[in-house]
């Protein structure tokens, strides 16, 4: 997926979370020069890297941000205190209230549904089981609330559920390391997840920020991935990563596929984006190799 010229006049979004996996793998495509735009400003907690806005979110207000278009708010938290993600949401939110640099994109994910094993739409009930799951749909939970207190004063905010992100996925991430043991129900199969590559995220979330400069009004909640269902055991052959099966555990999910019908109504429908050789080629981009 190439840079649309079109966004090039664009002002730069603001990244918050740039040192995690998925702000790295960003980086590593601006400085490829293949961010969809103006390269954004990278906010980490702490110094040593030049050229980044060094911001502790929950620390204290932040520095001088100049003009900006749009909060990419990734900064989030997997392990550890997982009600930080909703500080950290509150923080990007306040933050686009005082600035006006909206609109803010938080980033949510799959998890939240739970599951459901019919395709996923953003009403679809949610009831996660695992704890990132639940911080997730508590965050999303404590977000509305939020909101609809600062009524016209909220910025505009649109919470995007994310599929795996390809490169920085806990598959391709094991892969890193050796084959992988992936799990085998029982009619054969391994699991099906929605996808999405990195140079694809990348462009749908400037594309959304177009969007609403522009005047279009996102939704409060988008799903988030490649238009289609991924087979695992397709991806690892595309990236040449060998696997062994292991019998699925109680629990596991042989699907979890996001229905984004939505989200491509409203920005170009890139039907190559589920391709498992284009999903390893970008993941390859931001850094990713197997062992």
């Amino acid at each position: 997926m190439n840079a649309d010229p079109a966004l090039a006049d664009l002002t730069r979004p603001l990244v918050l979370g740039a040192s995690g996996r998925i702000g790295s793998g960003f980086q590593r495509l601006a400085a490829a020069g293949l961010w969809p735009g103006p390269t954004p400003l990278w906010q980490v907690r702490q110094a040593g890297i030049g050229g980044h806005m060094v911001w502790d979110i929950l620390a204290g207000d932040a520095p001088d941000i100049g003009p900006v278009r749009g909060i990419i708010a990734l900064a989030g938290v997997v392990r550890g205190d997982l009600d930080l993600n909703t500080a950290l949401a509150f923080a990007a939110i306040e933050l686009a209230r005082k600035t006006g640099n909206g609109p803010v994109l938080l980033t949510s994910s799959a998890a939240v549904y739970g599951p459901l094993s019919a395709p996923l739409t953003e009403t679809a009930p949610c009831a996660p089981v695992s704890a990132y799951g639940q911080a997730k749909l508590a965050m999303e939970r404590a977000v509305a609330a939020r909101l609809r207190a600062l009524g016209p004063d909220a910025p505009p905010v649109c919470i995007l559920r994310i599929g795996n992100v390809a490169g920085a996925d806990s598959l391709l991430e094991a892969a890193r390391r050796g084959p992988v043991t992936l799990d085998r129900f029982g009619d054969g199969a391994g699991p099906v997840r929605s996808y999405i590559g990195m140079q694809s995220l990348a462009q749908i979330m400037v594309q959304l920020i177009g969007l609403a400069a522009s005047g279009t009004a996102l939704p409060p909640v988008l799903n988030i991935a490649a238009p289609g269902p991924v087979l695992m055991t397709d991806l690892l052959r595309a990236g040449a990563v060998d696997w062994v099966w292991q019998t699925a555990p109680a629990g596991a999910l042989p699907q979890v596929v996001l229905e984004t019908r939505r989200l491509w109504a409203m920005v170009p429908d890139d039907r190559s984006a589920a391709d498992p050789a284009e999903l390893i080629r970008q993941a390859r981009l931001t850094g990713w190799a197997a062992a």
